[in-house]
């Protein structure tokens, strides 16, 4: 009989969200620490990044792989997964720093491009942190392709808001249900992809922190989108697609009154120049820089693509 392996792979179920929580929290925090930052990633109580279970899994559950040790039993590192329309995406992917080295993102990837191939997707998106150069080499080996690249910002609100100056404010309103057809063809003109799960379950917000807004035509239909998530474990905007750098800003100008008194985070492709020059002009800082990796298919942007982190990267 042969050797059992090292590494047992399943998905995530409840009985692991403490484990799990504990483990995303050290691992983000022991690497950027290690790497200069002078405060946590996760500032929040290690038990609150659960909130990346939660969403994952309300939208499609059971698209995570675990790995576990096969000797100890301890969870070793976790990625989650996306399938939408036509396209795969990567969620938050964290290994617990006792197995860094040792091959265990590797075993999760391989199993998503594994389930990626079998199901005749076209593509396998992820955006991760230019600075990691493991992460970059993990996803680069097996054939991800740099297709974007990202300066992470980040505003501090005020508690009386920005002093913006934005066009079409009058424009920007509350995402609803008959938006999400709309939603998914713009996306599919812009980014060549869709993902119609997202736009519902941001609009119905189960866990209250999401939000969604969308930027009108006049000819009744909709040239711009922007989810964002207000949550102690992650201030994000995005994603966001719009046809226009204006329309970007506009949405981003609206959407940033609902973190007044917090800090905010998004990535602005670094070619779009209008955004970046205006976020500094509304005190924006930058953080980090992230690329978006691509596998298999990929459709220039044609137009604005800034993804996030949940409810996941696109």
């Amino acid at each position: 009989m042969g050797t059992k392996p090292s590494i047992l792979l399943r998905p995530l179920n409840n009985n692991d969200i403490p484990e799990y929580s504990d483990m995303l929290y050290s691992s983000f925090n022991t690497w950027y620490r290690g790497h200069g930052w002078r405060k946590n990633y996760f500032g929040c109580k290690p038990q609150e990044t659960r909130i990346f279970y939660d969403i994952y899994n309300d939208l499609t559950p059971d698209c995570s792989v675990a790995a576990f040790s096969m000797t100890t039993g301890r969870m070793m590192g976790v990625c989650f997964y996306h399938p939408r329309e036509y396209h795969v995406s990567l969620g938050i992917m964290s290994v617990h720093p006792a197995y860094w080295k040792q091959g265990v993102g590797r075993a999760l990837v391989n199993h998503i491009l594994k389930f990626v191939q079998d199901n005749d997707y076209k593509s396998c998106h992820i955006v991760s942190s230019a600075f990691n150069m493991d992460s970059f080499s993990l996803y680069n080996r097996p054939k991800f392709v740099p297709r974007a690249i990202y300066q992470s910002m980040v505003i501090a609100v005020p508690e009386v808001g920005i002093n913006k100056n934005v066009l079409d404010d009058d424009r920007v309103r509350d995402a609803n249900p008959g938006d999400v057809i709309k939603m998914g063809d713009l996306e599919m003109e812009i980014s060549g992809i869709k993902r119609e799960i997202d736009y519902r379950y941001a609009i119905e917000n189960p866990r209250k922190v999401l939000h969604e807004l969308v930027y009108e035509n006049s000819q009744d239909g909709i040239d711009g989108f922007m989810i964002s998530v207000k949550h102690p474990a992650l201030n994000m905007l995005g994603p966001c697609v719009a046809r226009t750098e204006d329309i970007a800003i506009t949405l981003i100008g609206k959407v940033l009154n609902r973190f007044r008194g917090n800090s905010a985070l998004f990535l602005v492709p670094m070619q779009m120049r209008r955004i970046v020059e205006k976020m500094y002009d509304w005190g924006a800082i930058n953080v980090e820089t992230y690329l978006m990796q691509v596998w298999g298919e990929f459709q220039d942007f044609k137009g604005v693509n800034m993804p996030s982190f949940l409810p996941e990267t696109g």
